[in-house]
């Protein structure tokens, strides 16, 4: 019987029991196998209610049932006034008229009544609850009795005495207050009095956008051949939209291609008071302008992917914001997400996020300012590139995705860690990899999400992209796979060379570079290896041409095998040669896997002792590939050293990596020596995949349930289970981050990452699909 790893079928009680990992050992499961869930009812306003913090609570709903929706039964309480009833979703299952004092006494007790509630959110605008002075809902708060977190959207400095006691006692009320702002944490402690332990700072979120294009949506739009000026939102007086409009004549003078657009209906509030006479303001003003042809209305709602193809074609975002007290503004957030350079009013946000290299500071209401600004930005291409790019790392951490971390780490925290906290993973996407290949192979490198054709290729990352494509294929019969395939096995055949040997460094041009013969290239030869041997492990599913080139590639490259001695190199060539043998049982392989396995048992003996089970004296990058070859060795050859080398050195690297909650690889900028001090940060997504298939290749042989506990563990480090708490691969692009370092992520996304994020979601994917005949809970999530 051939030695070819399993997915072993599980029943109920030890999937359960996988799931109920340490940190989570108290949560409860019901009689029908279902985990229980913590009932979330947000008190906010919400669609189709238009206002800010109706889209606000909107996107993060979204965000927390996407990422933890197993984890949370989100709920939402309506606010509405007696002059301002909606239909809305079921997510909406109460509504409190604010005009109404009565209504507060009867929702606090249908809260209080509802056993399924677990917790209160309740977004606070102070303009929402005017009646009484705001002491209907004081009592509203001191009346409930479950736990509540109060978000603050405004918060107003120097207050009166009557308006402090009131915050005050809004503050004694909740169990935890969320501002979106360093500043308005800092007036709440210093003008409040409210102590620092009860305030978390979340930022507002932003849409995670795919920042290309550019030129292509101005076409698409009818704006080619302008630089665009734009703004968004509910347009009021409070926009300051007279001050763009004051600027534009310079701007238009020293650039005439500028259109000026202006995103947004008139406030729904602003039509009842006083109609659109605002908006015909500016319109007249823009008439003795004289700068008709250079300002766009739109005046209508834009759905949100339209919304974000605006700013993403916007060259400069203008923010004419009147008032000093708005800590925050979505439209603001939204435009830097999108890279925008912005030329802001000086609100606490702007103040926070933008400086010299993300952004232009103007006065309230300076014309002259703004209009310097602009022309400076639009007369240097190069610098407004510079600062797009530094915007998009100063707003990467406020990604919808990243807030809702955070937010549901405050309920887990506030909960008592009683309902699990289960991340969900994003379904599997090809679009990077597929933007990151040419007819002739995987692009190395990224800027952002934009393929870096100047990196050329290498054959690392396509021998990668080939077992990663072929994984794919094998689980979803994905024929656009096949055309993948094929140019990355061609990519293989192109550096393989008449000696044996294969190059690994490739130009745009397709000419191999110098670095060929200043690098030592025996761990890309081995991951050739492997991937070659890893398609013909599926020969009994892939097209027959195929097959045959990698046949004849592999006859060739292994002459060479046995003159590599690099650690790596070898482990990799001893996993490419058992999955080849598979399907070809040739004992010439299998003595080839021993004399390569001895040469590590070796290693091994020379360097191993008390506290140090490795094979070096010191732990690098790939550290996972060492014990999974050993145990493949094993399974090859049934040698009982290659067993127990494996299972002591993976053993070894596990406790080096994995606290009890989280996985730290070893840090890119400092190797960990025998004897000497762990670096932490700098970790890379290649190592947390590695780890992961030996994971799975380690519990399919041991069935161990620390192995699949620590396979959970190592892929939400992906999803945002890390020391930022921040996501690592993006879902809206489909690419992986470079890394993760100490106080920010890298936001390029190359082959390396992409590619390695592919084959841990795909091991993680086949997982679920083995529990079919379980509740959906469990098929979606119980290893992730």
């Amino acid at each position: 019987m051939k030695n070819e790893i399993v997915y072993h079928e599980f029943d109920i009680e030890n999937i359960i029991n996988s799931i109920i990992t340490p940190e989570n050992n108290n949560q409860k499961v019901n009689r029908d196998n279902t985990i229980e869930q913590a009932e979330i009812l947000f008190v906010t306003s919400y669609p189709p209610r238009e206002c800010g913090i109706a889209t606000y609570s909107q996107d993060l709903i979204n965000a927390i049932d996407s990422k933890f929706g197993d984890s949370f039964s989100i709920k939402v309480c309506a606010l509405e006034t007696q002059d301002e009833k909606y239909f809305y979703n079921d997510k909406v299952n109460y509504k409190l008229d604010t005009s109404k004092a009565e209504e507060y006494k009867v929702l606090a007790d249908k809260i209080n009544q509802n056993k399924n509630i677990k917790l209160i959110v309740i977004q606070h605008e102070f303009g929402f609850f005017q009646l009484s002075g705001g002491n209907d809902f004081l009592n509203f708060l001191q009346q409930l009795a479950k736990p509540v977190i109060l978000g603050f959207h405004t918060v107003l400095p120097h207050p009166d005495k009557h308006f402090k006691a009131m915050v005050k006692n809004l503050a004694a009320a909740c169990n935890s207050i969320i501002v979106m702002t360093k500043s308005s944490k800092k007036l709440l402690e210093k003008d409040y009095g409210i102590t620092h332990q009860k305030i978390e700072i979340i930022a507002h979120g932003t849409h995670l956008v795919s920042n290309n294009g550019k030129a292509f949506l101005k076409e698409k739009y009818g704006f080619t051949g302008r630089k665009i000026l734009s703004t968004f939102g509910l347009i009021s007086s409070g926009k300051g939209i007279e001050t763009t409009l004051e600027a534009l004549p310079a701007i238009v003078k020293n650039n005439p291609d500028v259109l000026f657009l202006a995103i947004g209906k008139t406030h729904p509030g602003v039509i009842k008071s006083e109609g659109e006479k605002y908006r015909c303001m500016l319109e007249e003003k823009v008439i003795s302008l004289n700068i008709e042809k250079h300002v766009k209305f739109i005046n209508r709602y834009l759905e949100l992917p339209v919304l974000l193809e605006y700013l993403r074609l916007t060259d400069i975002y203008l923010f004419t914001s009147k008032d000093p007290n708005q800590a925050v503004s979505g439209t603001f957030s939204y435009a830097m997400s999108c890279g925008c350079p912005v030329i802001s009013t000086p609100i606490p946000q702007a103040l926070e996020m933008l400086d010299e290299n993300t952004g232009i500071i103007i006065e309230f209401q300076n014309s002259q300012q703004l209009a310097t600004g602009a022309i400076r930005l639009l007369n240097d291409e190069s610098l407004r590139k510079n600062i797009s790019i530094n915007t998009l790392h100063k707003i990467a951490p406020t990604a919808w995705e990243n807030s809702a971390i955070l937010h549901a780490l405050l309920f887990d925290k506030i909960l008592g860690h009683e309902f699990p906290l289960l991340y969900s993973p994003p379904t599997v996407n090809l679009d990077h990899i597929k933007n990151l290949t040419t007819d002739f192979g995987m692009i190395q490198f990224s800027k952002i999400n934009q393929p870096d054709i100047s990196s050329g290729y290498t054959l690392d990352d396509n021998a990668r992209a080939l077992i990663a494509t072929c994984m794919h294929y094998e689980l979803t019969q994905d024929k656009t796979d096949l055309d993948l395939m094929h140019i990355y096995l061609n990519f293989i055949k192109f550096c393989l060379q008449s000696d044996g040997n294969f190059l690994n460094y490739v130009d745009k041009e397709k000419q191999f570079t110098a670095q060929n013969s200043e690098t030592n290239l025996e761990d890309a030869n081995g991951r050739a290896i492997w991937a070659l041997g890893y398609l013909l492990s599926k020969k009994d599913i892939l097209p027959t041409e195929m097959t045959e080139i990698a046949e004849e590639l592999m006859g060739i490259a292994t002459r060479k095998i046995l003159n590599m001695f690099s650690s790596r190199a070898m482990a990799f060539n001893i996993k490419g040669l058992y999955y080849y043998n598979l399907n070809y049982n040739l004992p010439s392989i299998t003595v080839l896997i021993e004399i390569l396995a001895d040469r590590l048992v070796g290693m091994y003996q020379h360097e191993s002792e008390k506290n140090w089970n490795w094979f070096e004296s010191y732990l690098t990058y790939a550290n996972s590939i060492l014990p999974e070859a050993m145990l493949l060795a094993w399974l090859s050859v049934k040698k009982v050293c290659y067993l127990n080398i494996a299972k002591k050195s993976f053993d070894f690297l596990l406790s080096q990596t994995f606290d009890k909650n989280e996985i730290k690889v070893i840090s890119n900028k400092s190797w960990l020596y025998k004897g000497g001090e762990r670096e932490y940060y700098g970790e890379q997504p290649i190592d947390v995949s590695y780890t992961i298939l030996a994971l799975h290749t380690f519990y399919s042989e041991f069935n161990d349930k620390d192995y699949l506990d620590k396979l959970k563990i190592a892929f939400n480090w992906f999803l945002g289970k890390n020391h930022l708490h921040r996501i690592i691969y993006n879902p809206c692009t489909g690419g992986c981050y470079d890394g993760l370092e100490q106080y920010q992520v890298n936001l390029n996304q190359g082959a390396e990452s992409t590619v390695s994020y592919l084959m841990a979601r795909i091991v993680v994917e086949k997982y679920s699909q083995s529990l079919i005949t379980i509740p959906e809970y469990l098929e979606n999530f119980a290893l992730v």
